[in-house]
């Protein structure tokens, strides 16, 4: 026997929460490793790292590609690791550096 059942009615109301969690991003970088990143981009940039948070954004600080390239350079060197030519692409932000950081030492255990 088939039943029917009535439509669903929806109303949206549950809806933000919803877009809010997936507009969740997976965070991946150990709040040591963000201090470190924070430092060394305070360093390399020439500016107060009390200034900065993990959602600052490379623009902001008026960092150019090649400011970046630097910063995962240093980066790379402190963490001794190596983020090869395409990760540095979608780095937008702090958290996306320290994040990348992580994915690559994860990896490579």
């Amino acid at each position: 026997m088939i039943k029917h059942f009535p439509p669903l009615a929806f109303d949206g109301s549950n809806l933000g929460f919803k877009l809010q969690v997936l507009a969740l991003r997976n965070v991946y970088a150990k709040p040591k490793t963000i201090q470190i990143v924070l430092s060394a981009i305070a360093k390399q940039l020439s500016i107060d790292d009390a200034t900065l948070t993990p959602e600052t954004k490379f623009a902001d600080l008026g960092a150019d590609s090649l400011d970046i390239v630097e910063i995962m350079m240093t980066l790379e060197e402190k963490f001794d690791i190596s983020v090869g030519e395409g990760g540095v692409e979608n780095i937008s932000t702090i958290q996306d550096a320290a994040d990348l950081i992580e994915k690559v030492m994860s990896a490579s255990t």
